[in-house]
Formats: C-alpha cells, structure tokens, sequence
C-alpha cells in the first residue's frame, strides 16, 4: 500500500495533538497549590483600594526597579534585568486553577510601577538564580498581601530572613509539610536575658522588639550579651537595632 503525502500529513498532525495533549496532562503543577477565588474580585478595584487595606510593612528596601514583566503570582522582572522570587510564599502554576487571578492581583500592584525589594539577607538567590525577597509597594509587604488574600500558600525554606507565617491569617493556606527546625535545648529556650533570637530566621532582637514578642517558646533563645548573640551567627534586627 503506497502511502501519500497527505497521509503523511494527517499522521503527522495527529502525533502533534497527541504529544501535546498529553503535555497538557503532565503540566508542571509545583506544590499543586490551587484556590477558587475569582479574577472578579478585583477588577473594579484600584491598586491603591487594595493597598489602603494594609499597614506599612516593616521591611526595609535594599534594591528598586521598575517591574517590566510579570510571570505568574510570586515572580517577575525589573528593568535592571533581575528575576524576584516572593520569599516565603508560593503561587498557583501556570495552567492551574488561581493562577490568573494571583498574577492579575500582582500586576495590578507592580507591573510597570517602582517597587522596593528587601533582599533575603539569609539566602540571596535560588537556584534558578532569581533574587528573593519580600517586593514592597508604596511601602507595603506584597509577600504578605497574597498570604492574607488566600492567592498564595506559605512556603517556608530555612535559612530565610523572613518567616512568612507571621504574615498569615485564617484564609492562608499552611502546607501540611513544612520545614520547622528541631526544637532547641529548653536551657537555652529561657525568656531570661536582654537580648531573644530566632531560630528559624537566624535574626536577634532587644527583649522588647515587637517582633521578639511574636517568636514561639520553642524557636526562642536569649543571650546576655550582644556579643554572644552575634558569636553564635544570629544576624541583628532591622527593626530594632539591638
């Protein structure tokens, strides 16, 4: 049987919807994180509506650019050519159901505005060589916005600056697996001493900051000294500057 060029053809465009059918199928779906919540939501709202909603986060600017590009909920790309990563947070994938509503959220806020990144001073980078940090508009934690929202999940990955569940509220979605360090030795756990440090974050503070307040019993440790906080790699508070 002589088979013809149209044939041949057919064949072909037959193979190229099935590869492609079952690419579709096997689509990288990340930590396979979805939500329900509709674009809708925010389409008739300004990015200042969304903004006035939060206070001024505490995070400090260390970098800014223009945001050029926008590639899904938790990443996207300044003018100078750099890649952010939201530290601590993680966004429907492409093809997934929220993904369009997490990356309009996030367009609506960044794209083709200067936002302020406050780099994570514990890792810089992952291992796709995009920049991680908390991306900070007219002064407000963006990381923490899609927490708050339900558009993002908490994805904590020690060692970070930033420990993203202090950012959460009832309509974050808490892996059930996630990274927590061993609890340390309750000798060294005392609320007694001047200065309290994070286990998790690797950051130390005066035994008033806030944000020692909020630290768990069994991630806590306290030192006397500044001396002895900065000895044993803890890295001073932004906030408080003990």
């Amino acid at each position: 049987m002589k088979i013809t060029k149209k044939q041949v053809f057919s064949l072909l465009v037959i193979l190229i919807i099935i590869v492609g059918a079952m690419s579709i199928a096997n689509a990288y779906t990340g930590t396979g994180f979805t939500h329900n919540i509709p674009s809708s939501k925010y389409s008739n709202l300004l990015a200042s509506d969304i903004l006035n909603e939060y206070n001024d986060t505490e995070c400090n600017v260390e970098e800014r650019g223009v945001c050029t590009k926008v590639v899904d909920g938790d990443t996207i790309y300044l003018d100078n050519g750099k890649k952010i990563r939201f530290v601590g947070v993680n966004t429907p994938e492409r093809g997934v159901e929220g993904y369009i509503t997490s990356k309009n959220f996030v367009q609506k806020l960044c794209l083709n505005k200067e936002v302020g990144i406050d780099v994570d001073d514990s890792k810089h980078s992952d291992k796709y060589g995009r920049t991680l940090g908390v991306v900070i508009v007219d002064g407000k934690n963006v990381n923490e916005m899609l927490l708050k929202e339900g558009l993002a999940e908490v994805m904590y990955i020690p060692p970070s600056e930033f420990y993203p569940y202090d950012w959460a509220n009832n309509m974050t979605h808490i892996p059930n697996s996630y990274n927590t360090p061993a609890n340390i030795g309750s000798d060294s756990g005392s609320d007694s001493g001047n200065y309290v440090a994070n286990v998790n974050t690797g950051k130390f503070h005066e035994a008033g900051c806030r944000w020692a307040q909020k630290i768990s019993e069994h991630n806590k440790v306290s030192f006397d000294s500044r001396n002895d906080a900065i000895s044993q790699g803890y890295q001073p508070c932004k906030v408080c500057n003990p």
